[in-house]
């Protein structure tokens, strides 16, 4: 059939439509016979001023129904009203139009409608719609009721009519409602749901569990009227009952995604997380229930840490079960190697992310993670070859010259770090990562002056034991195998080209850029901070960056071992004991400067006693001997 026949019928059934409906079609006899000059330009009707309305909405009406323009066609219902205001079919379309755009427009062209044929139940319904739009629900429920009236075989008017009452907190109207649709069809599924829900929520609960197990009398092996009643059985706290029949309606279909999620909310409101998880693994099983959702149900469980803790390796299997029914989603992949490192399996968590890097295409994240995991086991060797791989496929990225600049830093090659770092810059995306990467650059510089530092003290001590080797034949020997030794380690050594004192400066300065660009990069406050402490300069301004930084990081212990630091050199030791002791408190590093630095505080406070047994502490954790010493020597 050709779309011009198909249109041809389309129109003829619309029109005859309009026929039976009460609106004339004009005959050749109403009509003026057209001129032969009419003929020859065009076949046209002239319609008599009593038809033009009913031809407008005809042509309306084919242009809304069948060419989809609903501009054209509002402009010939409105050309309609002006010709005849109270043309009900014209408003009625013009409310349908207008509805969900204009809903107080849409309301008016309803009521108007309704007003011209209270009869017509396609224009009460759509008048009661409109009203609900508007959210004049007391008129809606009037207009619907006379609905029911006038129609009462119509279910929907009997779901909507219960759900305004719903709404208008009628729920004792909305289940009388329900009861005359009971009485009048029987038991509809959906009507039946309603009710028991209105019932349970106005605390009717044998009457809520008289309809859920009539359900079930109906339909013995229907798994969601059972589940209906398992619920309705948990609502009224009969949690035994329940339990039987929520187990029972899981038996029927243990695949049903929907039977799978009501059971395991009934366990975990329970509190049975064995029961819970053990469906999990069920319900992760099925591909019907989105990914999306798995994912973030793990997650949650992964993020609530003593859940996680108690359960690992019971949500480490919902893990392993969307890692093998989704090998390649990112995500999946990312979780599981999550899940592995939680439980401090690091090799396997190495080898998941390896047999990732082959993937189209590559991803980052992946060779970052093997970078990451190669240099955290201590393979230098085997992290220098990922960082090339990594580097020759994904150009101009920040991290991996991050990574290659912390390669050059452990391997004592801190120009070259400082190098890496600045190649990093000119890739970096936006100030808060520049920021970042300027603060590496200040601590690179910083090692640069302690290593300076190192160097020139071990010169001096080289130089003393040689003075001392010249006296004695024996301790000569002994000063050349120490050169030797110093002369093969030197070899080794990459050169520190400028002073202790140049590197501080440029530190300094590294740190005034990376804050002018991340103001909150709380690592670079603490560590500029405690630097011009060590100076035993600029100390106000210090308190005030240590001071921000422990606002950003309220439970780092090192950032407070700073912070009450400072406080001691300015001389507010009773400031200082409360900050030390916060601190350490949360210290798990095990560092020997917290215990030395609280023995100084003590110290100042007058609390020898416990000062010397925090300076001893220190030295049990590794502090310098002669340091010690020279505490202890205060206090004999």
């Amino acid at each position: 059939m050709t779309l011009n026949r198909i249109y041809r019928l389309t129109l003829s059934a619309v029109l005859a439509m309009l026929f039976i409906a009460g609106i004339a079609l004009p005959t050749m006899s109403s009509v003026q016979r057209p001129t032969t000059a009419d003929t020859l330009s065009a076949h046209r009707f002239v319609v008599p001023d009593s038809l033009q309305p009913r031809y407008l909405y005809a042509d309306g009406v084919k242009r809304y129904i069948i060419s989809h323009d609903t501009i054209k066609a509002e402009s010939l219902f409105c050309k309609v009203l002006a010709l005849d205001s109270a043309h009900a079919p014209a408003l009625y379309q013009l409310a349908t139009i207008y509805l969900g755009r204009d809903n107080a427009k849409a309301l008016d062209y309803a009521r108007r409608a309704y007003e011209q044929d209270t009869m017509n139940n396609w224009y009460t319904s759509l008048y009661g719609h409109t009203l609900i739009y508007n959210n004049r629900l007391t008129e809606s429920i009037a207009v619907y009721r006379r609905l029911l009236d006038t129609d009462p075989t119509n279910q929907d008017i009997y779901r909507i009519l219960a759900i305004l009452y719903q709404q208008s907190q009628q729920p004792y109207a909305a289940i009388s409602v329900l009861d005359s649709a009971d009485t009048r069809f029987g038991k509809i599924p959906l009507l039946t749901e309603m009710k028991q829900h209105l019932l349970l929520s106005t605390r009717q609960y044998d009457r809520a569990i008289e309809e859920a197990q009539q359900a079930v009398d109906i339909a013995p092996y229907d798994q969601q009227s059972r589940l209906s009643l398992g619920k309705t059985y948990a609502a009224a706290g009969r949690d035994s009952l329940a339990r039987v029949t929520m187990y029972e309606a899981y038996k029927m279909d243990s695949t049903s995604v929907e039977a799978l999620l009501d059971y395991s909310e009934f366990l975990r409101k329970q509190n049975d997380v064995s029961g819970y998880l053990g469906i999990m693994q069920l319900l992760f099983r099925q591909r019907e229930y989105p990914l999306e959702g798995k994912i973030e149900m793990l997650s949650r469980y992964m993020n609530f840490r003593e859940m996680y803790a108690d359960n690992y390796y019971t949500i480490g299997n919902l893990a392993l079960i969307l890692h093998s029914l989704y090998p390649t989603e990112k995500r999946v992949v990312d979780l599981y190697g999550e899940h592995l490192l939680a439980g401090g399996y690091v090799e396997p968590a190495l080898t998941l992310f390896k047999e990732h890097l082959a993937d189209e295409p590559p991803q980052l994240d992946y060779y970052m993670a093997v970078i990451d995991l190669e240099d955290y086991q201590n393979r230098p060797d085997s992290v220098d070859i990922y960082v090339a791989k990594a580097m020759a496929l994904f150009e101009g990225k920040p991290e991996l010259y991050i990574r290659k600049a912390n390669r050059h830093y452990i391997k004592g090659d801190l120009h070259g770090a400082v190098s890496t770092f600045e190649e990093a810059l000119s890739y970096a995306k936006n100030d808060t990562m520049r920021g970042e990467i300027w603060g590496f650059i200040g601590d690179t510089y910083h090692q640069i002056a302690e290593e300076k530092m190192r160097r020139e003290a071990a010169k001096k001590a080289e130089k003393a034991a040689a003075k001392k080797a010249e006296k004695s034949a024996k301790k000569a020997e002994k000063s050349a195998e120490q050169k030797q030794d110093t002369s093969a380690t030197t070899a080794t050594t990459y050169p520190i080209r400028i002073s202790d004192k140049k590197a501080m400066q440029r530190c300094y300065e590294a740190y005034e850029k990376s804050l002018s660009l991340y103001a909150e990069n709380a690592s670079v406050l603490n560590n500029y901070a405690y630097f011009l402490s060590e100076e035993h300069r600029d100390l106000e301004r210090a308190l005030t960056m240590s001071s921000q930084a422990i606002h950003l990081e309220q439970n780092n212990a090192t950032f407070l071992d700073t912070y009450a630091w400072i406080l001691h050199l300015l001389g507010r030791n009773e400031e200082a004991q409360t900050y030390m002791r916060r601190a350490l408190s949360l210290d798990d590093t095990k560092s020997p400067e917290l215990p030395l630095h609280y023995g100084d505080i003590l110290y100042a406070l007058g609390n020898k006693f416990m000062a010397k047994t925090y300076w001893q502490k220190a030295l049990q954790l590794g502090a310098d001997k002669v340091r010690i010493e020279q505490r202890m020597k205060l206090i004999e």
